[in-house]
């Protein structure tokens, strides 16, 4: 589509896959929205489990009260809570995935790891493109951060007002541990995810009559719980990071890895993995929902090119 109103721009020219390079951009970023939309309740439930490890009084308390608690917050608001954050996660569909997609898929294009998604990509996009994600992943977070005592999110205009009297620096807590989540969800899901569907498909579809959809949940199910388990205590990171009152003082890496510690040494696994079984099944859903979009978005452009005559001239 975007091929036909710049036909001189090579970045705009169809390629040997039926798509120019701003067609799988915007397939990303189409893919990315959906699954925005539809795994926001999951996404929602998992923060209040992790952020709840700690009662009003700063105890760490039993995993099975913090989900408790969480649940007492759904009950009570079940569509502010499933809702909460949506806006800047949608709106992080552009500021967040316009830089990790585009510097993913330009040092992709610049020739650096092969003509597919690689390692050196999902490097390199995941630690220049965190100080452009943070700040929507902290407002997200901060939105949903006092449900327990409030019983609403808080308004985005009011975290940036809190945040611009400290020069907007709190909005940058938590960008060291989300380096490495942000490496570790593209290397899973954007590079090892699509890799093992090509695998699985090619070999079921000898002996089963799997279509796209099924290999592609099927692979999600397994590159998920690799994901969570290194990414799980990121998370939680982040969470402990982000969800201190901006007005207060910040928690730094140093100080939440000693929460983490000191909660794994009350409650073991547990307490290590709070949110473990939540982050696996939100995992699968999520990079289903974002693969099948991505997909979908990729068919599309593909039949129109072909329906344009937009084909690939060497």
């Amino acid at each position: 589509m975007l091929s036909s109103y710049f036909p001189d721009t090579d970045y705009f020219k169809v390629k040997r896959n039926g798509v120019s390079q701003a067609e799988v951009f915007a397939a990303y970023l189409g893919g990315s929205a959906v699954q925005t939309v539809c795994d926001n309740p999951v996404t929602a439930y998992r923060q209040l489990v992790q952020q709840y490890a700690k009662s009003v009084d700063g105890t760490v308390v039993d995993p099975k009260v913090a989900s408790a608690e969480a649940k007492a917050v759904f009950k009570k608001s079940p569509v502010s809570a499933s809702l909460s954050g949506l806006w800047p996660r949608m709106i992080g569909v552009l500021l967040k995935r316009v830089p990790k997609f585009g510097l993913l898929l330009g040092i992709q294009y610049a020739g650096f790891g092969g003509g597919d998604v690689g390692m050196v990509a999902a490097t390199g996009a995941s630690i220049l493109s965190a100080p452009f994600i943070n700040p929507i992943r902290m407002i997200e977070k901060q939105q949903r951060a006092y449900f327990k005592t409030s019983g609403k999110q808080k308004p985005i205009i009011e975290i940036l007002r809190e945040s611009a009297a400290k020069n907007f620096l709190p909005l940058f807590r938590g960008t060291v541990p989300l380096m490495g989540h942000s490496l570790a969800s593209a290397t899973t899901g954007l590079v090892g995810q699509p890799q093992l569907q090509k695998w699985i498909t090619k070999k079921l579809e000898v002996n089963t009559s799997l279509g796209g959809s099924a290999t592609n949940l099927i692979s999600s199910a397994v590159v998920s719980p690799i994901y969570v388990i290194i990414t799980n205590p990121l998370s939680r990171l982040e969470v402990i990071m982000q969800t201190s009152s901006i007005q207060g003082k910040s928690i730094g890496v140093v100080q939440a890895c000693g929460e983490v510690v000191a909660d794994t040494a009350k409650f073991g696994m547990r307490g290590l993995f709070r949110g473990q079984g939540l982050g696996i099944a939100k995992a699968i859903i999520s990079l289903s929902l974002f693969h099948e979009g991505r997909i979908f978005f990729m068919d599309y452009f593909k039949n129109r090119n072909k329906r344009l005559g937009n084909v690939f001239q060497p």
